[in-house]
């Protein structure tokens, strides 16, 4: 049998992320981005072997797009598409794996709109264009939240009125599932140990940044919370504040609900602590430079992250390593050896040498002598959604 194509479609409310993913290919026959949709200024980048190439699709929808994207994706996959999958962020109670989508799961996301009101309307979009386009083509949903169903219900449940768990849903699930699976799986394989008896802390920091500790295998306990907006400080969300800041913003300032949860999505984090960007690269260079509001958000970010990766501790049974993935976790050399001095009570300390090494897609481990292991392992979520697409189509 021939080497199968998936298919792997990431839609947000203005943008589709997509890749061709070869199940014999390390890399992708081809990937890009369709941005600013719905607006005059809209484009589609692809990139494959042969180099970059943009098109502007002015005004274009989700459905537009797809309608361009998917014949030049059907001619790199040879006229031979198999699968399409999608990551959809938010499954809620009722999705703990992945799925074959069907009127009954396309109603399941849809219910659960109210608990991820930006991302899932944007993920049905893509998902309603990409069957228009191709009907007979089968296509699985990857959730964000699913990987995260296997934690213990005193590490979901919030110490609120039991009802609004029971009627509302009100709980902790976490995301970056999809994420935070591939590559503790990925480095229990590097490290040589089994998945099904190792246990990992895991930090996914990119624009959005989590937490996860990782037994045999599953989520037993993550950063975020019912919203991506719990937990760690990211690009521009503020992670963890006092509850009671909505009211005193509110008294002091005047504000509504709608502006305060703005500012907590949009303009705190990296870019709010220093009033510079929400960009890491641009952060440690202003940072050298002597920027107050630079080296302000890095010591944060930095002493924020320890400070979760110790909690997370708590529900190992043992450590055989913590592990850095995503945009910062991956290429931040400096971020990396700035956490760890954070844990020293156990024991990590970093190779310096190895960690400079570590960047740009290269794995490996950084710790120094005597330290627990630490890791760098590059995520591929588009491969771990089409794997999950493969499986369903095996089954």
């Amino acid at each position: 049998m021939s080497a199968r194509n998936i298919l792997v479609i990431n839609c947000g409310s203005s943008s589709i992320k997509f890749a061709l993913v070869n199940e014999a290919q390390s890399s992708f026959p081809l990937q890009g981005l369709a941005e600013r949709l719905g607006s005059p200024e809209a484009v589609i980048h692809f990139e494959n072997a042969s180099g970059k190439e943009s098109v502007n699709v002015p005004d274009a929808d989700h459905q537009a797009a797809l309608a361009q994207i998917l014949p030049r994706v059907e001619e790199a996959a040879g006229g031979h598409l198999d699968g399409i999958g999608h990551r959809v962020v938010h499954g809620g109670e009722k999705f703990f794996a992945s799925t074959l989508l069907n009127d009954e799961t396309l109603a399941g996301i849809e219910a659960n709109i109210q608990l991820a009101p930006l991302h899932n309307p944007a993920n049905l979009s893509g998902i309603h264009a990409a069957m228009n386009l191709f009907p007979e083509l089968p296509q699985v949903g990857v959730f964000d939240t699913a990987f995260h169903q296997s934690m213990p219900e005193h590490a979901y449940r919030y110490a609120v009125p039991d009802f609004l768990y029971k009627e509302h849903g009100v709980r902790r699930y976490g995301f970056h599932g999809t994420s935070h699976r591939f590559v503790s799986k990925r480095a229990a394989e590097l490290a040589g140990l089994p998945v099904e008896n190792s246990s990992w802390l895991v930090a996914h920091l990119g624009n959005g940044c989590s937490t996860c500790a990782v037994v045999n295998g599953e989520s037993r306990d993550t950063s975020m919370g019912l919203t991506p907006l719990e937990g760690l400080v990211m690009g521009t969300r503020s992670g963890d504040v006092d509850p009671s800041l909505h009211n005193f913003l509110h008294n002091t300032l005047g504000w509504d609900l709608a502006k305060i949860d703005s500012m907590l999505n949009k303009e705190s984090g990296l870019k709010g602590l220093s009033g510079l960007s929400n960009d890491m690269r641009t952060l440690t260079e202003a940072r050298q430079a002597g920027h107050p509001g630079a080296v302000l958000a890095f010591e944060v970010f930095c002493y924020r992250l320890a400070k979760s990766l110790a909690a997370m501790g708590c529900a190992l049974p043992q450590l055989d390593g913590l592990v850095f993935t995503g945009g910062i976790g991956e290429n931040s050399a400096v971020v990396r050896e700035r956490t760890l001095e954070h844990l020293k009570l156990l024991g990590f300390k970093v190779d310096g040498e190895a960690n400079a090494r570590c960047t740009r897609g290269v794995a490996g481990e950084i710790q120094a002598a005597g330290s627990p292991r630490v890791m760098v392992v590059p995520t591929n979520e588009e491969r771990q959604i089409a794997l999950d697409t493969l499986a369903l189509l095996d089954a």
